[in-house]
C-alpha cells in the first residue's frame, strides 16, 4: 500500500510540474462544464455573489476570501447548500486553491439546479497573487494562504505559504 501510495505522489508531482502556467494546469485537470469568473470580474463592486469554499476546514480557517462560506470538498453537502442557499437563482462563485476541486462542487450545486454558478479561475492562489486580501478565522486581513501540498505550492507567488 505504501509503494501505491509513492507511485500516485511521484505522478502528481510529474503531472503538475508538467505544467507551465495556471492554464495548462486547469485545461487538464478541469472539463470546464462550468465557466470561469476572473479575479478581476469577482473583484470588481456589483450585485451580490455569494461566495463558497470548496477546500477543507484547516485551509478555510488560515485563509479565505472575505465573506466566503465554507462549504468544503471532501465531506460536502448539498443538502447543506439548500440550507444556506434555497434560492437557486442567486450567482455564486465557488473556490479553492487553484480552481481543480471548486469545479467539482460548482457542478454538483449545476446538478442540484443553481442556475448561476461559477469556479474562479486559479481560485485563491491566483486571488492573492493579485495582491487581493485574505482573511483567517478571526476574519483578520492576512498574507497565509494554506497551498495544499508542496506540490501546488508553486502556483502561489504572493503571501506566506502555509502546508
Amino acid at each position: 500500500m505504501k509503494f501505491i501510495f509513492s507511485i500516485l505522489v511521484c505522478f502528481l508531482v510529474f503531472i503538475t510540474n508538467a505544467q507551465n502556467s495556471v492554464e495548462e494546469l486547469l485545461h487538464h485537470y478541469n472539463t470546464k462544464n462550468i465557466p470561469y469568473i476572473t479575479v478581476q470580474e469577482l473583484a470588481m463592486p456589483k450585485t451580490k455573489v455569494i461566495l463558497f469554499d470548496a477546500r477543507e476546514e484547516h485551509e478555510f480557517n488560515i485563509s479565505h476570501l472575505k465573506n466566503a462560506i465554507f462549504i468544503g470538498h471532501k465531506h460536502f453537502s448539498i443538502d447543506s447548500v439548500l440550507n444556506k442557499v434555497p434560492n437557486k437563482n442567486e450567482t455564486i462563485v465557488v473556490y479553492c486553491s487553484i480552481g481543480v476541486r471548486s469545479e467539482t462542487i460548482a457542478y454538483k450545486l449545476k446538478k442540484a439546479g443553481y442556475k448561476s454558478v461559477f469556479n474562479l479561475y486559479g481560485g485563491i492562489f491566483e486571488w492573492k497573487n493579485h495582491n487581493l486580501p485574505v482573511y483567517n478565522s478571526k476574519e483578520k486581513e492576512t498574507d497565509s494562504v494554506h497551498v495544499y501540498s508542496a506540490v501546488w505550492e508553486r502556483w502561489l507567488k504572493n503571501g506566506y505559504k502555509v502546508f
